[in-house]
């Protein structure tokens, strides 16, 4: 009987893992400002995940796109709408599979216009431009004001409707800072373009619930 305690232990803290791991959504970056409009998008995407009620991880990820890649930097490199009065961000970090960049250094920014999407609270700037621009910036969101309910709490939308942009450069895939940008202009992510984690995240927990009902079943014999 022991054993089967242990067991049921187990399993309901797997699924637990696998409820808060489905705990994130990840949102397009689905429309470009005139500079770069003429370049399929989406042109990235914006995850964001709650680790507890005040403190959420944000990871912006480029796309590529019909043999271009959109890749994040300068100024605004990245910009969300924070659904809290007064918060922190810590652990910028960032990357770029390309050949030749150095990616950053990064530093938060005043609030403030991405070019065509309206004003944000979080603003993240790249040092420089291109060559330093970025495929994947992450960095961690700390409420000191209050707290968030779910992800989907995080951000709000601005007054002209965006909760997330970016600064684009458009390069050709895969990215050599030698090519240089063939454009750059501004990227957001406006209504309806939020969508719940489709990836393994939902199998895990899928599969922890599955396990969890598994066990029950045993345990009631």
């Amino acid at each position: 009987m022991n054993k089967i305690k242990y067991i049921a232990a187990v399993l309901i803290a797997i699924a637990g893992f696998g409820l808060q791991q489905a705990d994130a959504f990840t949102s397009d970056l689905n429309v470009g400002n005139t500079a770069i409009s003429g370049f399929t998008g989406p042109y990235g995407t914006v995850t964001i995940t709650l680790v507890n009620s005040t403190t959420a991880t944000v990871t912006f990820t480029s796309n590529t796109v019909n043999g271009n890649i959109y890749l994040f930097g300068d100024g605004g490199s990245v910009a969300l709408n924070v659904n809290a009065t007064t918060f922190s961000v810590s652990n910028i970090t960032g990357s770029n599979a390309g050949t030749g960049f150095t990616p950053g250094p990064w530093t938060q920014v005043a609030a403030g216009n991405e070019d065509g999407f309206g004003d944000f609270n979080l603003r993240i700037s790249s040092f420089d431009g291109f060559t330093h621009s970025s495929d994947t910036i992450s960095f961690t969101l700390t409420n000191i004001s209050g707290t968030w309910a779910s992800d989907a709490d995080v951000l709000a939308f601005n007054a002209d409707g965006f909760d997330a942009a970016a600064h684009i450069f458009v390069t050709t895939s895969p990215a050599n800072a030698s090519n240089s940008a063939l454009a750059t202009g501004f990227a957001g992510e406006g209504p309806g373009t939020n969508v719940p984690d489709g990836g393994p995240t939902v199998m895990l927990l899928g599969v922890a619930l599955g396990a969890l009902g598994l066990a029950r079943r045993f345990i009631m014999r």
